[in-house]
């Protein structure tokens, strides 16, 4: 094992020193450090005694915070991956360029995946821990930590905030962002404890959860407090809170102000900090006394830190200033390769000492001779009550608003302001302003956007680009997101049945033929897939298929053409087969659940307005119909409220999956056995049908949710069953589960 070089004294991870007192919380109760250092002690010498690099994935869990310690206290180098990622394209690339000894994902219930059992990477005998720099982990450049950076850092934050062993900090920010690490770290310095959490400020449950847990405090980024004020956290404050943190980017003074102003009142202090990944996650802070007063500024740098201005640029120094950059596995051999931060931001120190971020050096354009600060820019808007992106995209200031009332009136104002031409202002419409993983405005993302925006659309019928910027302006637009990128996957971006027609439909066509497996490629490796040769038909999607075929039938069987019977069901066993796809592969418990109500929402909303109206109109349709209550309230004899009990099994089944896939260990058992999880539910509902009416269904009994749901979840099975035995498990469950449903109707069964 390589020679370990320690300077300063090990607070963080001497977990004994704290005995019994609580150390994490979680729904299932508190750990103490006693309980978490043993849990670490055995981790620890399942990693061993040689130092290896370990691919770790951070969640708000025991699991993962025992194997982070214990990979620490063993001098195992950490590169850490955010929540969800070892199901994506950036876990593979992470894996790709550092080519780990050790991987532990969450999918796979903590297990340590040994890749080799030495190592085959020159490890620096400082390197200590590796993070993103931008919070996203799909770029190989990564800040390379020592174990002094993350003690000095967590020693400093725990002296200017004044923690002690009974403060309990929530886990409001992703563990693998610096800002997030560095609750952890500074709280475990102190024996103070943390309320292990996911659930998002904007949801009841975590301010609920914050007073059940105890906890007394918590850190947030700008949207953080935006979602607090959207959801009325002035009107609800928690009775116990001590403290909260602001960092991860610039918060307006008129925001920072009101959230003092509101501690005054409620008894809680506002901390706000300045920091980068680069400096191990904090370089300044404004004292609580000084919020109210002076909300422009970052304050005053933390214990141990300095700060100068060398020809306008913020320049930190201090213990926690990082090793170095790494851009692939042979930089991790490197030492120190850096002795000051040059944090590229523009700053001032005034006369009472406090220092204030004035602009970003990479946030000035030069347009027509000018130079233009686009942070200026944001704030001019801001002044007029404008909340605006700007970004320069080829020699055009270009403007992102969320209401077109806000872009009418921006365009005009920073023409006349800028002394720009017409033409050399732009504006875009967005649902939402990009965020990165970290919760800061992704200004690549809104670049990336509005360069794409100059260009022919891509959704145009003649439109054949098989390159990676092309399949990715198509994913923009199709799904709505500016911000996706070329190494995003449909997947990824939030694709659902309701988009993958239009996408898969325009991706055969470009690229010549549709690969298996489309929706998890990024649009770099479909590019790569594109053949030259084009042939006169373009594939299709097996599901597209069906799908339009089924719906052709409800129709004509719906205006008496001709009858065949059937086709509701098979589209219940393709949107299980789509919802298998496109929706559970979403990493996070709560945002696929999140996604699956989404869902719901996109077909549910426009059709219970349209029934809604319907009803008024002619009397058809009761109230309750419109609301997918006529299965509940509704009698068993057919009427024409039943004409939508397809939509009524839908939302049903999407909302009821949603509910059950918040619950953790179900989460987790579902990704881990994702066939097995589809053939419980299918075996539950057949159960259900033959407990409830035997094999028969009778009159209205063949559309209620509860009898047909295994319809959905045998589509469900369909899409997780790759392997031969799988699929004909699949087969012989379509033919007994079909069998017999149907009486007299031949056709139905055949069909």
């Amino acid at each position: 094992m390589s020679t370990i070089h320690l300077t300063r004294p090990d607070p963080v991870f001497d977990l004994r020193q704290h005995g019994n007192a609580p150390a994490l919380l979680t729904d299932a109760g508190a750990l103490t450090y006693a309980a978490l250092a043993d849990l670490v002690e055995d981790r620890r010498r399942t990693l061993g005694d040689t130092r290896r690099l370990v691919l770790l994935e951070a969640a708000p869990e025991i699991d993962f915070v025992a194997t982070y310690l214990a990979a620490l206290a063993g001098h195992h180098p950490v590169l850490l991956a955010p929540a969800g990622a070892a199901t994506s394209e950036s876990w593979r690339s992470l894996r790709e360029s550092y080519d780990p000894d050790v991987v532990v994902a969450r999918d796979t219930l903590g297990r340590i995946e040994e890749r080799r059992p030495g190592t085959r990477h020159q490890l620096h005998a400082d390197l200590a821990l590796l993070l993103s720099t931008s919070g996203s982990t799909g770029s190989p450049k990564l800040v390379r930590l020592s174990r002094d950076n993350i003690v000095s850092n967590a020693e400093a934050i725990a002296d200017y905030l004044g923690l002690g062993p009974d403060d309990r900090a929530a886990t409001t920010l992703p563990l693998h962002y610096c800002y997030g690490l560095s609750v952890l770290h500074s709280h475990l310095a102190v024996g103070a404890s943390l309320w292990l959490t996911d659930v998002s400020v904007s949801e009841p449950a975590f301010l609920s959860g914050f007073d059940a847990a105890g906890a007394t405090s918590f850190a947030g980024v700008p949207h953080t407090f935006e979602l607090l004020e959207q959801c009325g956290f002035a009107d609800q404050v928690p009775a116990g809170l001590r403290y909260v943190t602001q960092a991860g980017g610039a918060m307006s003074p008129e925001r920072i102000r009101a959230l003092a102003e509101l501690g005054d009142r409620e008894g809680f202090e506002m901390f706000v900090m300045y920091g980068q990944t680069e400096a191990t996650a904090r370089m300044a802070y404004l004292p609580p006394d000084l919020v109210a007063s002076r909300p422009e500024t970052i304050g005053v740098p933390i214990p141990g830190g300095e700060f100068r201005v060398d020809d306008g640029e913020l320049v930190y120094s201090g213990p926690n200033v990082m090793l170095g950059y790494a851009a692939s596995a042979d930089d991790l051999a490197l030492g120190r390769t850096v002795h000051e931060l040059r944090t590229g931001d523009l700053a001032v120190q005034h006369d009472d000492g406090l220092f204030q971020v004035v602009g970003r050096r990479s946030r000035v354009a030069k347009l027509f001779g000018v130079r233009i600060d686009l942070d200026q820019v944001e704030r001019i808007l801001a002044d007029a009550g404008i909340a605006a992106r700007a970004v320069d995209a080829e020699d055009r200031l270009t403007v992102f608003a969320r209401h077109g009332r806000d872009l009418r009136r921006a365009l005009p104002l920073l023409r006349a302001r800028l002394c720009l031409p017409a033409f050399a202002v732009a504006g875009h419409l967005v649902a939402e302003f990009p965020l990165t993983a970290n919760g800061k405005t992704d200004y690549p993302a809104l670049r990336t956007q509005a360069v794409a925006s100059n260009r022919t659309s891509p959704t145009h019928p003649h439109t054949r680009a098989a390159s990676a910027p092309a399949i990715r302006d198509l994913y923009a637009v199709v799904l709505g997101r500016p911000d996706a990128t070329a190494e995003d996957t449909f997947v990824d971006l939030g694709g659902d049945s309701l988009s993958f027609v239009e996408v898969s439909t325009q991706l055969a066509h470009r690229l010549g033929h549709l690969p298996t497996g489309w929706q998890y490629l990024t649009p770099s490796q479909l590019a790569d897939k594109a053949r030259t040769r084009r042939r006169i038909w373009t594939s299709m999607e097996p599901s597209v298929l069906l799908r339009a075929l089924a719906i052709l039938i409800i129709v004509v069987s719906h205006t008496d053409l001709f009858i065949i019977m059937g086709g509701a069901h098979v589209l219940l066993a393709v949107a299980g087969f789509n919802l298998a796809r496109f929706t559970l592969p979403v990493a996070g418990r709560t945002l696929r659940s999140r996604r699956l109500v989404t869902t719901t929402a996109a077909f549910a909303v426009p059709a219970t307005l349209w029934i809604a109206a319907a009803g008024a109109l002619s009397g058809d349709y009761r109230p309750a119909t419109a609301l997918y209550l006529n299965q509940v309230v509704g009698g068993d004899r057919w009427t024409p409220d039943w004409q939508f009990w397809f939509l009524d099994v839908l939302v049903w089944c999407y909302l009821a999956l949603a509910l059950v896939l918040l619950v953790g260990p179900v989460d987790r058992w579902q990704r881990h056995r994702p066939f097995t999880a589809a053939l419980v539910v299918v075996g539950v509902g057949l159960a259900v049908r033959y407990a409830l009416i035997g094999i028969s269904a009778e009159g209205t009994e063949k559309y209620t949710a509860v009898l047909v749901i295994w319809c959905v979840a045998l589509g469900w099975a369909a899409a997780e069953a790759h392997l031969v035995y799988q699929r004909l498990i699949v087969a012989a469950l379509m033919l007994t589960g079909t069998w017999g449903f149907f009486p007299d109707e031949p056709e139905r069964y055949a069909l």
